[in-house]
């Protein structure tokens, strides 16, 4: 089946009768710039594929994917999500030369602590 079979399965009678799509109405109700770009047959497997997999329309996923490469996410993330997902938390191991769990309590590192010099 191709992509006009898949369109035309899915439009509403209401928006046939009228002469329009689906497509077009959820499109008109988004304040957006449409584009149009050539990608290689692989590519368009791939994410006719993803958008199976996931249940998502493919231009959602283009658009989500534009977001991550341009780095303008959809959503505010919160500060510990991005310092874990960057690899940032854990990282400072525990062994021998690893600074203390507890700084404030080790009588090592208080050593001369107040004292003059």
């Amino acid at each position: 089946m191709n992509e006009a079979e898949t369109r035309a399965e899915h439009v509403d009678p209401a928006l046939k009768a009228a002469g329009l799509s689906d497509i077009h109405a959820i499109m008109s109700d988004m304040a957006s710039a449409r584009i149009t770009i050539r990608i290689p047959e692989t590519l368009g497997q791939r994410l006719r594929h993803r958008s199976r997999l996931k249940g998502q329309p493919e231009s959602e996923l283009v658009r989500e994917a534009l977001e991550t490469y341009l780095g303008q996410p959809s959503e505010a993330r919160p500060a510990y999500e991005l310092a874990e997902e960057a690899g940032l938390i854990g990282c400072i191991g525990r062994g021998r030369k690893s600074p203390a769990s507890d700084l404030s309590s080790s009588p090592r590192h208080l050593e001369g602590f107040g004292k003059s010099k």
